[in-house]
């Protein structure tokens, strides 16, 4: 993620949460948008900045559906109950939502509502790899990771320890491979 969050208030019961989400990823900026809501967040979405709603999951659902387009290029949108009760990833989870999820649901003391398979299952998504890693073959990912969440196991040719401590079912002689 290269553009800072903007975490947006749209209501003033939701600024003290708002303020925690910004200690919480000191990266973000505080957004307090007087007018036009919906517009707004159209505006910071299409310019690929993360949001981090303070409000509800529908209010951002409603706004940027019109927007939707590819998943691989939009930015993350997390919804945050205005009483910090939910962190809810709802754009972009293998993208830096899930992550930013998991940094507000500490912060807030609240379990993020991680829904990625990938994640819960391996506690790993592949097709969001550190920097300096990257996937040959995108399209991959999806067939890939059924695969694995069928049962199958995966050999790894080199080293890689972002994946090393992962649940993945790493074995030598896994049907699927990853170099």
């Amino acid at each position: 993620m290269t553009t800072a969050p903007a975490v947006v208030v749209l209501g003033p019961s939701g600024l003290e949460i708002a303020r925690r989400c910004t200690t919480a990823v000191p990266e973000a900026r505080l957004h307090r948008p007087d007018t036009a809501r919906t517009e707004y967040l159209r505006t910071l979405f299409q310019a690929g900045t993360p949001i981090i709603g303070i409000c509800a999951a529908g209010i951002l659902i409603r706004a940027l559906a019109p927007l939707l387009r590819d998943k691989r290029a939009e930015p993350p949108v997390i919804a945050v109950a205005e009483d910090g009760s939910a962190v809810v990833p709802l754009l972009g989870g293998h993208h830096g939502a899930n992550d930013l999820a998991r940094r507000l649901g500490h912060a807030l003391e609240t379990a993020p509502a991680i829904t990625t398979a990938g994640d819960l299952r391996f506690g790993v998504a592949l097709d969001d790899p550190p920097p300096g890693w990257r996937l040959a073959d995108p399209d991959q990912v999806k067939p890939f990771t059924a695969a694995l969440l069928a049962g199958a196991h995966v050999r790894l040719t080199g080293t890689a320890p972002w994946l090393a401590g992962s649940g993945l079912p790493i074995t030598e002689d896994g049907t699927l491979a990853i170099t």
